[in-house]
């Protein structure tokens, strides 16, 4: 096929591009700016645009799809050509539907944890050599690309998020996968700026679930409320299988998860994490991996990238940066590394930076997220918040957010790193958590002053 992407160089959108051309298919692509590592990627592979911008002569009666990401604008010129030519046009999700009706669909969705239980799911797989298509949002150890599409393999397993699909396509992206095989890990409000009330954050979930084909099944966590009511009040014609957090211990530092064969060290730790592996468990028995085959696999994987990932360790500290950024995630993640290391100094730094947390009427949802923490830092960029045309968010907004009275709070990023590089890390562990940079932290030379 030919197939022009719109937007080419996001996170997903690239990795896609990528998929496609390695599995033979004629790739082009346009973008108004495209960064590392997608720029350094697509070049790789020689499917780099020639250069940045919109060019609606790209748009021709031969191609026969147009993948529309959803960075691009309901009026950007080369959509509009397309749609003048009558073209067929997909969105990201509508894409990687057409490309696996003909499978079985296991599709991962919830507020959080996501990308870590598709990431479990997948590194099992791959340590048994079952062949499978997938999409992921991070890159992880073993695999080339985010997304990969066959012909041949009978399942795809699919990170369903609740964004939307694309500029001319208002759903959720994981209303259009219609799972044979589901999961539901939690629900907490996020996306504010698209579903404005907590009800209809919750309808969102719902539509999912009753998406389900008939005969199909959803996994569910039974210790979040929320989860527990959608599912157990959905009349789908579904299989329900509810999942709990697993016995386990800390041990000077280790996690030991409890199991039928006994005690067994793994390389992930906290709550949240441990209840992804139940969940992610219960899929990969559906896929046809025995519960001892499972905890062979699971006892060697490490994380997804940037879910608390270890950035360095000595003997008396490490360093973990994550992509937590909405309340729950927060909360949990620094939860997690304070019953890690109960007896070192937590320094939990958090930046701001996403349409949602940058929202004054949504920053009260952060109060006690940081309270693990020894000490607690916000760095949040006022240019930012001015890109986004949100309402000015003062310092003292946050500090009553939080709730509380020894918040360290940074705009600079310049003071910020001053700050950061001037602490002593003895005893200590230090948690970064982000979805930016903090306005431009080197994490090299963090980790450089740390070892």
């Amino acid at each position: 096929m030919n197939i022009h992407f719109i937007a080419i160089g996001g996170a997903a959108m690239h990795n896609l591009a990528l998929a496609l051309h390695l599995k033979g298919d004629a790739i082009t692509g346009s973008d108004d700016e495209i960064f590392d590592p997608s720029k350094s990627r697509l070049s790789a592979y020689g499917i780099l645009p020639k250069a940045f911008g919109w060019f609606p002569e790209k748009i021709t009666a031969k191609l026969d799809a147009i993948v529309l990401g959803m960075h691009a604008k309901a009026d950007n010129p080369e959509l509009l050509k397309a749609q003048e030519l009558g073209l067929k046009i997909y969105s990201y999700p509508e894409f990687l539907y057409e490309q696996s009706k003909f499978k079985t669909r296991v599709v991962i969705g919830g507020s959080h944890g996501k990308t870590t239980i598709t990431s479990m799911i997948l590194h099992v797989m791959h340590y048994f050599n079952r062949d499978l298509d997938y999409m992921v949002g991070a890159q992880l150890e073993g695999f080339d690309v985010m997304v990969k599409l066959t012909d041949d393999n009978d399942f795809i397993i699919l990170e369903g998020d609740e964004y939307l699909s694309s500029p001319i396509d208002r759903r959720p992206k994981f209303h259009l996968y219609k799972p044979n095989i589901a999961l539901l890990s939690g629900i907490a409000w996020d996306h504010i700026n698209v579903f404005p009330t907590w009800e209809n954050y919750v309808e969102q979930f719902s539509i999912f679930v009753d998406s389900i084909v008939e005969g199909g099944s959803i996994t569910y966590n039974i210790e979040d409320v929320e989860v527990k009511k959608v599912v157990e009040g959905s009349e789908n014609t579904i299989r329900k299988f509810p999942y709990q957090t697993p016995e386990y211990q800390v041990e000077n530092g280790i996690t030991i998860l409890e199991t039928e064969e006994g005690s067994m060290p793994i390389e992930i730790f906290g709550k949240h994490n441990l209840n992804n592996l139940a969940g992610a468990k219960w899929i990969c028995q559906q896929m046809g991996i025995d519960e001892n085959d499972f905890y062979e696999a699971i006892s060697s994987f490490q994380g997804a990238s940037k879910r608390l990932e270890r950035i360095v360790e000595t003997e008396n500290c490490v360093a973990y940066k994550d992509f937590a950024h909405s309340p729950s995630k927060v909360l949990a993640t620094t939860n997690a590394l304070k019953n890690q290391f109960p007896n070192r100094k937590l320094i939990a730094c958090l930046e701001l930076h996403t349409y949602s947390s940058l929202n004054p009427e949504f920053l009260t949802e952060y109060k006690g997220a940081l309270d693990a923490a020894d000490v607690a830092v916000v760095f949040y960029s006022p240019h930012a918040v001015e890109i986004k045309k949100l309402k000015a968010i003062s310092q003292q907004q946050i500090a009553d957010a939080f709730q509380r009275d020894d918040l360290i709070i940074y705009t600079n990023p310049t003071m910020f790193k001053d700050f950061l590089f001037s602490q002593q890390f003895n005893d200590t562990s230090l948690l970064l958590m982000s979805s930016g940079n903090y306005g431009g932290l080197d994490f090299d030379e963090l980790k450089n002053l740390i070892a």
